[in-house]
Formats: C-alpha cells, sequence, structure tokens
C-alpha cells in the first residue's frame, strides 16, 4: 500500500486530479468522448515547505485552480431550460452564457477572483459567523462569567461547544438539502469515482473499472474531512479567546481563520499519512460525513476518473510526497 499526495475535485460532468506537477481536468461530453486537458501547477516555493503556512497557501490555490476547472468544464454544456423553468433560470442562464464567453478571455481571472472571493464569504458566513451569532443570542452563559479568565475558562468552553454544535448541524443540513437536487447527485458520483481511483492507485492495482469498483467511495484526504477537521479545530482554538460581545467575537473568528485552516492542514495531512488509533479517530467524523457528500459511480464515471488520474501519476513515485 503505497500512499500519495494525488487528490482531486467533482466537477460538471467530470472530475481533475492534481497531482504532484500538475493537475488534470477530464470531462465527459455530451456526445461521449472524454477530453482531457493538462494544467500546471504554481511551482512548489520555499514557503510552501512551512508547517501551517503551506495549509493556507494550498487553500488558496486550489480553490483558484478548482474555479478555473468548473468554467472549462462548464464550456461542454449548454443550459437547457424547460419552458415551464425560464423564469426561475434565467439569471443562471444568464451567468452561464457569460462564463462561456470569457473563459478563454483574461476577463475570466476577474470572475474566478469575484466566485472566490463569494464563495469564501459564503462559507466563512454561513459556517463560521452564522452559529457564533446565533449562540450569542441565545446566550446559554451569563456574560460575566463568560468574560472573566478569558484565557480559558469552562463557561467559555461550553459555548464554543454549542456553537461548534450549530456549525456541525449547519453543515449538515446544508449538505442534505444540496443531496436532494439531481445535479449535485452525479456531482457526488464523481466525487466517490474520484475516491475510489486514488484508492485503487495507492493499492498498486492496474486502474481498470472492474479494479476500481472493489473500492470505498470514502477517503481521508478528502475536502469534507477537511472542513471536518476545520470545525473542530475552530472550537478548540476559540475555546481560548474567550467569550465577547457579539462584533468582537466575530472579529476574533474572522482574524484567526487562516490559522485555523493552516492548523487543520496539518492535521489532515497527518491523518492521510499515517495508520496509527489517533488518526482514525481523527478520520472518523470525517468519513461519516462522506456518506453525504460522495455516492456509488457509474462505470462511465469511472472512465472519466481513470483518464484525469492517467493525466497526473509521474514515473519517479519518490516526487510524489504528501
Amino acid at each position: 500500500m503505497k500512499k500519495t499526495s494525488i487528490g482531486g475535485s467533482a466537477l460538471i460532468e467530470g472530475l481533475m486530479m492534481i497531482g504532484p506537477k500538475n493537475a488534470a481536468i477530464a470531462v465527459r461530453k455530451p456526445d461521449g468522448e472524454i477530453i482531457v486537458e493538462s494544467r500546471d501547477l504554481i511551482k512548489r516555493d520555499k514557503l510552501i515547505k512551512i508547517p501551517v503556512l503551506r495549509g493556507i497557501i494550498m487553500f488558496f490555490r486550489q480553490m483558484i485552480l478548482v474555479m478555473k476547472a468548473l468554467i472549462f468544464s462548464a464550456k461542454f454544456f449548454d443550459l437547457e431550460v424547460e419552458e415551464t423553468d425560464k423564469k426561475q433560470s434565467k439569471f443562471s442562464a444568464w451567468i452561464d452564457e457569460k462564463l462561456n464567453k470569457v473563459a478563454g478571455d483574461k476577463m475570466a481571472n476577474v470572475i474566478i477572483t469575484i466566485s472566490v472571493t463569494l464563495s469564501l464569504a459564503m462559507t466563512v458566513g454561513l459556517f463560521i459567523l452564522l452559529p457564533n451569532f446565533v449562540a450569542g443570542l441565545i446566550g446559554l452563559i451569563p456574560a460575566k462569567n463568560a468574560a472573566k479568565d478569558t484565557f480559558f475558562n469552562w463557561d467559555v468552553v461550553k459555548m464554543n461547544l454549542f456553537e461548534g454544535l450549530l456549525r456541525m448541524s449547519f453543515f449538515f443540513v446544508y449538505i442534505w438539502l444540496s443531496s436532494k437536487m439531481n445535479e449535485i447527485k452525479r456531482v457526488w458520483q464523481y466525487h466517490g469515482a474520484e475516491h475510489k481511483t486514488i484508492h485503487c492507485y495507492e493499492a498498486g492495482l492496474e486502474l481498470t473499472v472492474e479494479n476500481i469498483q472493489k473500492f470505498s467511495t470514502k477517503h481521508p484526504r478528502c475536502g469534507t474531512s477537511f472542513l471536518v477537521i476545520v470545525f473542530i479545530m475552530s472550537f478548540i482554538l476559540f475555546s481560548f479567546t474567550g467569550w465577547h460581545d457579539i462584533w468582537l467575537n466575530i472579529l476574533i473568528r474572522i482574524v484567526l481563520i487562516p490559522l485555523v485552516a493552516g492548523l487543520s492542514y496539518e492535521m489532515l495531512k497527518f491523518a492521510g499519512r499515517s495508520e496509527g488509533k489517533w488518526a482514525a479517530i481523527l478520520n472518523a467524523p470525517g468519513i461519516a460525513f462522506q456518506n453525504l457528500t460522495t455516492k456509488e459511480p457509474d462505470p462511465d464515471q469511472i472512465e472519466v476518473a481513470i483518464a484525469a488520474m492517467k493525466g497526473v501519476i509521474i514515473e519517479d513515485e519518490q516526487d510524489d510526497k504528501w
């Protein structure tokens, strides 16, 4: 059993694999053809070797890479709008049309920047700030108890635990509602195909549909697992910052988000490389959530995953370090 740094992301009727040297995007076009495009990665510099800081850098770089890949995959599909759904879909159709027009243009960089910013804002607002706001409104403990000994006290821990439970609940509901959409179900299937293919490669088996089908759709290095670790890490870190008025709480959380992301990356890195008991405990919540974010793929989807995987495999495995 070998470990690899290769990871991926599900796209519109396709997926992207990110390897040590490059990324490969594989999309099945409406006519059935699988098209594969290779993308160069940003050259690894000295900063990427610094623990914690590398997690922050990698997070932003991957978000940009995924957004570009999504725009690329969207180019191959026309939005089919039923007569009864035209009113609800006009804005989506307009966005899709604009993205297709600018995908190969410099303007695409502006679209990507805006998209990444909005995605980050929504994620931070929904899963970091809103739970704190709601927890503060409910107020399980008196303010005077929360404010005393702000470095660490059990009243603050209780509030942060309640906030963390709210955060996990919001995330669960968000994923559950998303899973009800047919388009998202297809994405979850490609997500499962990505994990199965990586498992097969790590097992040293030939990348065939038959071999890949044997493996699990869950993988410890999944982005879902990363988010769950972020939730756990935020609970631990915020428990040492005290509990203040709502606006100071929000400010503290915004300032500490990069640190939370960097520490979570290191924990994910440890859990992804280790086989011990602690790694299994750390992986367990993320694996459980993957029951919602991954589904069993069909053979056609696995073929797309194989095409993307073959586009990033390198000859010298010594260069494949996670």
